[in-house]
């Protein structure tokens, strides 16, 4: 059994790490920690547990002691202690925050305001989407889990880009995100008067996951893009839809574009490809590790549109950490992970 870790574990990531995991055949969980709730049973923070989880809460020393892998769920800025930490002990760690997302330093100073105060880590550190980079997060020790938005952008686009099908420049991506996405802590944004019965996009042209998309499609592709990313906050819990926008480029056809994308997903375990005439809609992977996209041509205009769906909570954060873990020590990618999505 893989003895686990979880850093930040009353947090909605973390919670739903200690969901996963509890019904993982080969993981056990060996401490989880929390500032907030010390000395607490998590059970007590998250009545669901009672009888499942009962485990106090400790403190991240206390975690990393205990573990052969880490789940660090903490705001950007912590991580990277806790990171160093686990390389002296020898312990694998997994990153749901974003210290070690971005490959250059200048973009982390502008985007998050900090600084690199590990740099020997970061050249060790994998940025680990399980579709795109599978072969490296396999060798790593130190994986930086892809945040929500940037998995929903980088499975929609990946195909279209690296088969050279769409233009690199000019994509716009429009995604819209349930409340979970902001975290537990309270705030103006997320109570519940200001966003029940509301809609509106939030940090246009300025949310800190555009340099990771970014960088993503650029590796991707070959070559340096930007993009334009507007994210929206919808009054539900889980989920994210993206609907993404680029130009075709000329003659493409849409057999050549559902051959690109059967290619580069028809093997893989968590991405589902609907069908011509489907599109993906965020109830039907509710709770699970999928991602569900669906191709659309606007012939008139000439522009794909791709839809990509998935539960931001498992697929865009504790899911996919869980599937990096899975990679890391041998397991079968899905092990842990099969779970059926709601249907109402």
């Amino acid at each position: 059994m893989i003895k686990v870790g979880i850093i930040g574990a009353t947090g909605y990531a973390g919670v739903e790490l200690i969901r996963i995991l509890l019904n993982h055949p080969q993981a056990e969980l060996a401490a989880v920690s929390s500032v907030s709730f010390e000395g607490k049973a998590v059970s007590e923070v998250y009545p669901a547990l009672y009888g499942l989880c009962d485990l106090a809460c400790c403190s991240a020393q206390e975690a990393i002691d205990k573990s052969e892998v880490v789940f660090a769920c903490v705001q950007h800025g912590i991580s990277q202690e806790f990171a160093a930490q686990c390389v002296e002990k020898n312990v694998a760690f997994i990153d749901l925050g974003a210290d070690f997302r971005l490959m250059e330093e200048s973009d982390y100073e502008q985007w998050y305001g900090g600084h690199y105060t590990h740099q020997e880590l970061h050249s060790q550190a994998v940025y680990a989407l399980p579709e795109l980079f599978r072969a490296e997060i396999q060798k790593a020790r130190i994986l930086a889990n892809p945040g929500c938005y940037p998995t929903s952008a980088a499975l929609g686009l990946a195909p279209a880009l690296r088969e050279g099908l769409i233009e690199p420049q000019g994509i716009v991506i429009d995604s819209k995100s349930g409340v979970t996405g902001s975290g537990r802590s309270p705030s103006e944004t997320a109570h519940f008067p200001n966003c029940n019965e509301a809609f509106s996009p939030y940090k246009i042209a300025a949310h800190r996951h555009t340099p990771e998309i970014e960088q993503t499609l650029s590796t991707v592709a070959g070559e340096k893009l930007k993009v334009v990313f507007v994210p929206h906050l919808l009054p539900l819990n889980r989920g994210i839809i993206s609907t993404m926008y680029a130009r075709l480029k000329e003659s493409v056809t849409q057999a050549q574009l559902r051959d690109a994308y059967q290619k580069a997903y028809h093997t893989e375990r968590f991405v589902r490809v609907l069908e011509a005439g489907k599109t993906a809609n965020l109830r039907n992977v509710r709770c699970s590790n999928y991602c569900d996209i669906s191709l659309h041509i606007d012939s008139r205009t000439g522009t794909l549109i791709v839809v990509s769906a998935l539960d931001n909570m498992v697929k865009g954060a504790a899911g996919q950490a869980v599937q990096n873990m899975n990679l890391l020590f041998g397991l079968p990618e899905d092990t842990g992970l099969h779970m059926i999505p709601t249907c109402f």
